[in-house]
């Protein structure tokens, strides 16, 4: 029962689980990470993606006062996430992955790094978007 986490975004958030327990939680590009899920898929048809779906984001905290402060960029990069979550998307349709669409809410994100190793055991290196797709399969059986 193989579950991959991906975090969305010009850096990838890419996490691997098998029966709940982490194999893999690393920052890939996205054609990486595709490339990765595709051989996993090749292993385990049951294989499940579980995608942050920030399209489903209807808060912003300080994107605003970042724009402000920085110019539309801010919002352009919001942009940019929510394509590449239509993106993967597609690309679980295309190959016939199954896949979840994760709200963020429902989702333990922007979790410190001591913190996660101290929930999950991991001991490797992580990074905030690693950590992020990490707790979307981390635990999880179904």
């Amino acid at each position: 029962m193989i579950r991959v986490g991906i975090d969305c975004g010009v850096k990838t958030g890419f996490a691997v689980a098998t029966k709940g327990v982490l194999n893999r939680v690393e920052t890939l590009t996205i054609t990486k990470a595709m490339e990765a899920v595709k051989e996993l898929h090749g292993q385990d048809p049951d294989l499940v993606v579980r995608i942050e779906d920030a399209r489903l984001r209807t808060w912003f905290g300080s994107a605003d006062a970042r724009q402000a402060k920085s110019g539309a960029g801010v919002r352009e990069g919001v942009g940019s996430v929510n394509r590449d979550c239509s993106i993967w998307e597609q690309f679980c349709k295309e190959q016939g992955i199954k896949f979840d669409l994760v709200h963020p809410a429902a989702n333990m994100t922007k979790t410190k790094d001591a913190y996660f190793k101290k929930i999950t055991g991991w001991v490797g290196i992580t990074s905030e978007h690693s950590r992020d797709a990490a707790m979307l399969i981390f635990g999880r059986l179904k």
